[in-house]
Parts: C-alpha cells; structure tokens; sequence
C-alpha cells in the first residue's frame, strides 16, 4: 500500500513523463506573428526561420524584423509564376525534409549552427529553388523600411536643392546611363 509520499512522487513522476515532453515540444516549434497568405504554416515556420538565417538581427534588424517572411509570401502569392511558386514551396518543405532527416526535427527547431550548415549545402549544391529564395530574401530586406534606412545609408535629400538655376552656372547638363 502507498503512503501519501510515494503517491506524491509516483503522480509527479507521471505528470513529468507526460507533461514535460509535449512542453518542451511546444517550446521548439516557433510560432509565428503573421498569418501567411500563400504558403502553409509549416513552410511559414521554415521560411521566417531560413529568412533569419540569412539575414540575422545584428547591430542591424534582421530580416524578421524587417517583415520579409511576410514579403516573401505575398510575393509567392502574388508576383510568382504558378510554376515558380510551386518550386519555392516544394524547397521549403525539402529544406524542412532535409532538416528532419538529418537531426529529427524541423529546421525552425534546429541550432543556428545546423541551420547554417543545411543552408551551405545548398549554396554548394547550386539548387534554383534555393537561388530565388535568397533574392526574394534579399529584395524584401532591402527594399523594407529597416532595411533602406538602417542597414543601407539614406539620405533623403541628397543635396541642396536650388531650382531655376542658370546654365552657365552649372556648365554643360549632364546624365547618366
């Protein structure tokens, strides 16, 4: 027969063995500030993490920060040919295949370290899907507010502006190609 110490400890013992596992579960699926549009939550979650790897929060935002998980798919969503929009979620949901095979859990879950590593393969590896990803990624930093006017200089006016100049103050006018 059990005393209440042992009933204590048996109870606790089965409330971790139950509890603890789906908790620390919960904990390495990130979950998501945005609601995606074009892709399912699974590839939203490999995308917002493979965006952060490639541009990650520095002394600059990072591309999370910056809103280009969300550019990225309004831009499969929206911009994409059906056929390139089918090869940029069929490389996330490999990139996630790869991740699971490779560590058993998806790549949202994995270390920096691993999610570099898989992502370096796939440079060497010279996979299309995974070439327009990192220009999608890029445009949508760069073309974002924190990244035009933080991590590129800005300068809104640059110059004086003095209009009805004379032309024989300024010599001949002059273009650019």
């Amino acid at each position: 027969m059990l005393n209440r110490r042992e009933a204590a400890l048996s109870f606790g013992a089965l409330w971790t063995a139950l509890v603890v596992p789906a908790g620390a579960l919960a904990q390495t699926t990130p979950t998501l500030a945005w609601t995606p549009k074009a892709l399912s939550a699974d590839q939203a979650r490999t995308l917002d993490a493979v965006a952060e790897t490639i541009i990650p929060a520095t002394s600059t935002p990072g591309a999370r920060a910056a809103g280009v998980p969300q550019f990225v798919d309004r831009a499969i969503g929206t911009w994409c040919t059906p056929a390139d929009a089918g090869a940029l979620k069929a490389g996330l949901d490999q990139i996630d295949a790869d991740a699971k095979a490779a560590s058993g859990a998806s790549f949202a879950a994995l270390a920096q370290a691993q999610q570099q590593a898989l992502l370096a393969r796939y440079d060497g590896e010279g996979k299309a899907f995974w070439r327009q990803l990192k220009e999608l990624v890029t445009t949508g930093y760069f073309t974002s507010e924190p990244g035009a006017t933080i991590a590129l200089r800005y300068d809104p006016v640059p110059g004086d502006y003095r209009g009805c100049v004379p032309l024989k103050e300024i010599g001949r006018g002059w273009a650019t190609s």
